[in-house]
């Protein structure tokens, strides 16, 4: 077996290496190149190193130009920074997407039924499929909710479903996304630069497209409008330029053709959403809001909220307008919820999961936290309402002080966190600026489904994001992680 892929000077994988006990994405465990991804790495294999630092610059400097950026929250200054990219893209086959696909499609919609129960009859909680303290105790779940039907039926039309691959190849779902999941605008403006670099590459590997996802997610808007939605008018809700997803929030309102609003341009009126125009006041009908439950309405939630829009929950009560995604989404994916999901799915639509997920201890249960709290050095440790890799213990690279401080923690606050084992991300070829030269570094990625009446769609690949720093788990661009194109292979029915 060889660690060295080619001998091959020139070649860009010449002195690549596989990371011991993971599974790498491009190259097997024997150092040749994937069989779905034999005609990518032989074209990347050509290009003399310097040719790609050429090019790896200048797709970072077309989306510096692009202002495609986030802002990160614990810079004093609040920079805005551009969003990583790495050009070695990273490729699944059809065969392997199909499956990823249908077991995503399935996640949703039992999870979309799962809230339509919490928030009506709660069968599940009678039926003791489920613990009802492990779900009315969860920090997103909204009592004053229930009984308010979502307009169009649909809780969860714009969901992020983070999947890993562990040493064994398989993809296994490690968190769900159900409130206002970002990052979709990377994904189309990675393809749109790497279409300008790799053109020939995309084009005779047949990769399938990823550009139509505005388009489909005003389909999606307008299938779950409370009027015909053909004559629904639609806008973005944005907290503001501040926000860290700002360019995201501008990127699809621009890319759909909708108004981009912020809430001092909403206002209520007889139950009914206007917003403010140059023409005068104009019903909205449908509202990708961009804004967390607590700050929507200060009526409704936080009454401290600037930005909030007045009356917005009597109108959504009533039925004139729809919010995507839902409000109260939150208790499907809190974190301590994920360890039913495989109960979800098997309660509401009689099936057994076609997706795996990670082994969770839930602190909750008196066996799982005295394990946890045995085991801290052994595992990733993680806050059930943090997000963004924040509110975490990774117990194998721990200090005795920091293991300490989660005991006391999980002492005080036990539905607060849950426990897993960490599992060995699977691994790219990533370029190294500094060395210039390709070494694997960790993945993970997030597909992004869009669901109306009709059914699902799925974004064929999504958000491959990476952990640009030699040995980190940490994928979260806020934390130093970075991107990749997503490449699925176009199969004879896609």
């Amino acid at each position: 077996m060889h660690d060295s892929v080619s001998t091959s000077p020139p070649g860009l994988f010449s002195s690549y290496r596989l990371l011991p006990g993971t599974y790498d994405e491009m190259v097997a465990a024997d150092g040749r190149a994937r069989a779905h991804a034999r005609r990518v790495y032989a074209m990347l294999d050509g290009l003399p190193p310097s040719e790609f630092a050429r090019h790896q610059s200048l797709a970072e400097h077309s989306l510096y130009n692009q202002g495609v950026t986030f802002s990160v929250y614990s810079d004093q200054q609040g920079t805005e920074k551009i969003f990583p990219i790495c050009l070695v893209p990273r490729l699944i086959d059809a065969v392997e997407w199909a499956r990823v696909e249908r077991g995503l499609v399935q996640r949703i919609t039992a999870l979309n039924l799962f809230l339509d129960d919490m928030y009506s009859e709660q069968k599940i909680l009678r039926d003791g499929t489920l613990p009802a303290e492990m779900v009315l105790a969860a920090q997103a779940y909204q009592p004053k909710l229930r009984g308010i039907r979502a307009p169009g039926g649909v809780r969860i039309p714009i969901a992020g479903i983070d999947l890993i691959r562990g040493p064994d190849g398989v993809f296994r779902v490690l968190e769900d996304n159900l409130r206002t999941p970002s990052g979709v605008s990377y994904v189309v403006e990675n393809r749109l630069v790497t279409k300008r670099i790799f053109r020939e590459a995309l084009e005779s590997t047949g990769v399938r497209s990823v550009e139509q996802y505005p388009m489909e997610l005003a389909h999606t808007l307008r299938a779950i409008s409370p009027v015909n939605g053909d004559d629904a008018h639609m806008v973005v809700l944005t907290p503001g330029v501040y926000n860290s997803a700002y360019f995201e929030h501008s990127f699809l309102a621009r890319h759909m053709g909708l108004d981009l609003v912020e809430p001092s341009d909403l206002f209520v009126d007889d139950d009914t959403v206007f917003v403010r125009t140059t023409h005068g006041p104009k019903r909205v009908d449908v509202i990708y809001r961009r804004i967390d439950d607590a700050y929507l309405d200060p009526e409704f939630f936080r009454p401290d909220s600037l930005l909030g829009v007045p009356g917005l929950m009597r109108a959504y009560h009533k039925g004139t307008v729809t919010l995507a995604n839902a409000p109260g989404n939150g208790c499907a994916d809190d974190k301590a919820v994920y360890a039913f999901v495989p109960e979800i799915v098997r309660y509401y639509l009689g099936e057994e999961a076609v997706l795996a997920q990670v082994d969770t201890f839930v602190c909750a249960r008196p066996d799982d936290k005295q394990y946890v709290l045995e085991h801290l050095g052994e595992l990733v440790v993680k806050a059930v309402d943090e997000a963004g890799g924040y509110g975490m213990l990774m117990g194998p690279q721990s200090t005795a002080a920091q293991r300490d401080e989660f005991k006391r923690r999980i002492l005080a606050e036990p539905r607060k966190y849950i426990a897993q084992h960490r599992v060995e991300l699977s691994t790219c070829p990533t370029w190294e600026p500094g060395s210039e030269k390709l070494a694997p570094r960790r993945v993970d990625l997030r597909p992004f489904i869009l669901t109306r009446p009709q059914g699902s769609w799925v974004l064929p690949g999504g958000l491959t994001r990476v952990a640009l720093v030699a040995g980190s788990y940490v994928v979260n661009s806020s934390q130093g992680g970075g991107s990749k194109d997503t490449w699925v292979e176009r199969g004879s029915s896609s």
